[in-house]
C-alpha cells in the first residue's frame, strides 16, 4: 500500500499529490473498519467515528507497529473529518460512473457483434433475363453474328437462373430463338452411334456453371461459361449495339473448363483457365488437345489470350474503354488471332457513346477487319478486309429498351451479294425491342 502511494506521488507530483493521498487513505480506512467489522465477534462493537486513529483495532488486524495502518496513520491525522467524508463519496460516485459506462460498453459491445452476426448475408436466389425482338429492311447480311433475318422477326428469350450463397454458388443461363440458336451452335454434338440429337436438351444452354469463393479474393469456377475476350456479348442487353462486329462473331462465344479469377489488388485482377475446344461446351470431342485461357486487368482495361488446343491456335485480345466525361464513353477492342492451319484475322474497333439523358444515348462503332483463310467476308476465299460502320440510339423506359440503328459495311471486293448481284457494300436499317427483368 505504501509502495502504491508513493507511485501516485512520483507520477502527479507534489502539487496533486496531497489531495490523492487523502482519497487513498480514506479507502484504507474504509477497509481497516471493514476488517474490524469481519474480525471481531459479535460483543465488540464496531469503531465508532469518534474513535482516536492511533488506537489500534483487536482481531486479525491487530498487527505490529510495523503493519500498514501504522505505516499510513500519520498522513491520515492531517485529513479532516469533512474532506474525508467528500472524499469517500466522490470515490464511490466515480467508482459506480466508471462501472457503469464499463458494463454500457460492454453491453453494446457484444449487441454489435450479435447483429453482425445476424446481419451475415442470408443465400440469395435470382431469376432474370431478358427478351428481344427486331425489324431488319435489308435481306442482304454481312458475314456477322445476330439480328441477321429480314422482316420483323425474333432474338431471343434468355432465362437465367442463379443462387449465391456465403461462399459458393451457380447460375444456369437458358436461351430460346434464332439468337440463342446462334449462341450456342456448338450444341448438339454427335451423341451415341452418331445420333446428333442424343443430346439435343443441350442446345439451350448458355452458360452453366458453378462456383466456390475460396477467399475475398480468390474463386474457383467449373462449367459453361462466356468467353473472356472481345468487347461484345450474347446478351443484347449489355451491347449498346445490336447488331455485332466481325471480331465477336468470328471469335470465340463460350468455353467449357475451370478457370481461376484472382484480386490481385485494389485495381488489378488475373484470370487463369484450362478449357475444352472453343465453344465445344457439352465435352472435350475425342483427341483434342485442350486449350489456355489467361486475362490481366488493370483499372478495367484487360488483356486476354487464349492459345492451344488441336488446331495450335493463339488468339490475343485487348478490350478497354475509358470515360472521357461526365457523358462520353469511349470503348476499344483490339484482336488478333492465327493457327496451324493458316487461318488469321484481325480488327479493331471503336465504340464512342454519349448519354444526353438518362433515357436516350448515342453510339457508333467503327470497325477494320482484315482475314485470310477464315472466309467471314462473304465469299472471300483468301485475303479480305472490311470496314462497317454502326449507329445506334438507345431509349430507354424502366426495363424497356428501343433502338433504332444503321449499319453500312464496306468489303475490299466485290464479296457481297444485294439485288443486283456482286458487290461490295451493303446497308441495312434496323429497329430492336428488349425488354430485360
Amino acid at each position: 500500500m505504501l509502495n502504491t502511494s508513493l507511485k501516485i506521488k512520483d507520477t502527479l507530483g507534489s502539487a496533486s499529490t496531497n489531495k490523492i493521498l487523502v482519497i487513498w487513505d480514506t479507502l484504507l480506512i474504509a477497509l481497516r473498519e471493514d476488517c474490524w467489522l469481519y474480525c471481531n465477534s459479535s460483543s465488540q462493537r464496531r469503531p465508532s467515528s469518534s474513535i482516536r486513529y492511533s488506537e489500534k483495532p483487536k482481531g486479525c488486524i491487530n498487527q505490529n507497529k510495523e503493519s500498514m495502518f501504522s505505516r499510513i496513520k500519520y498522513s491520515i491525522l492531517w485529513a479532516n473529518k469533512t474532506q474525508l467524508k467528500t472524499n469517500i463519496n466522490t470515490i464511490i460516485m466515480n467508482f459506480i460512473k466508471k462501472t457503469f459506462l464499463t458494463s454500457l460498453a460492454l453491453i453494446t459491445g457484444l449487441v454489435a457483434i450479435a447483429q453482425e452476426e445476424e446481419a451475415a448475408p442470408a443465400p440469395t436466389f435470382g431469376l432474370s433475363g431478358s427478351i428481344d425482338t427486331y425489324y431488319r429492311s435489308s435481306e442482304y447480311i454481312p458475314g456477322t453474328a445476330f439480328g441477321n433475318l429480314p422482316g420483323f422477326a425474333m432474338g431471343m428469350a434468355n432465362l437465367i437462373v442463379s443462387y449465391e450463397g456465403e461462399k459458393s454458388g451457380f447460375v444456369a443461363d437458358l436461351v430460346f430463338g434464332p439468337r440463342g440458336a446462334d449462341a450456342v451452335f456448338g450444341s448438339p454434338q454427335t451423341g451415341i452411334d452418331g445420333d446428333p440429337h442424343f443430346y439435343r436438351s443441350s442446345n439451350v444452354v448458355n452458360q452453366l456453371y458453378a462456383y466456390y469463393n475460396v477467399s475475398d479474393y480468390f474463386t474457383l469456377t467449373m462449367g459453361n461459361f462466356n468467353t473472356f475476350l472481345g468487347y461484345e456479348v450474347i446478351s443484347p442487353v449489355a451491347n449498346f449495339n445490336y447488331t455485332t462486329s466481325y471480331m465477336f462473331s468470328w471469335g470465340p462465344f463460350s468455353h467449357s473448363g475451370i478457370k481461376a479469377d484472382i484480386a490481385a489488388g485494389e485495381n488489378t485482377s488475373i484470370m487463369l483457365a484450362v478449357l475444352n475446344t472453343t465453344d465445344a461446351t457439352e465435352f472435350q470431342p475425342l483427341d483434342d488437345d485442350y486449350m489456355f485461357g489467361a486475362q490481366l486487368g488493370i483499372f478495367g482495361q484487360y488483356i486476354n489470350y487464349l492459345g492451344g488446343g488441336t488446331a495450335g491456335v493463339s488468339q490475343i485480345d485487348f478490350t478497354g474503354g475509358f470515360n472521357l466525361g461526365d457523358s462520353f464513353f469511349l470503348g476499344i477492342n483490339a484482336t488478333s488471332y492465327s493457327d496451324d492451319n493458316n487461318v488469321e484475322f484481325s480488327g479493331v474497333a471503336l465504340y464512342p457513346q454519349y448519354t444526353f439523358s438518362d433515357s436516350f444515348a448515342l453510339g457508333a462503332r467503327f470497325e477494320a477487319f482484315s482475314e485470310d483463310g477464315l472466309g467471314a467476308i462473304g465469299s472471300v476465299s483468301g485475303e479480305g478486309d472490311n470496314t462497317s460502320f454502326t449507329v445506334t440510339g438507345s431509349y430507354s423506359s424502366g426495363n424497356f429498351i428501343f433502338k433504332p440503328e444503321i449499319r453500312i459495311d464496306s468489303a475490299s471486293d466485290k464479296f457481297y451479294t444485294d439485288a443486283d448481284g456482286a458487290t461490295d457494300s451493303l446497308a441495312a436499317f434496323l429497329v430492336a425491342a428488349i425488354y430485360s427483368f
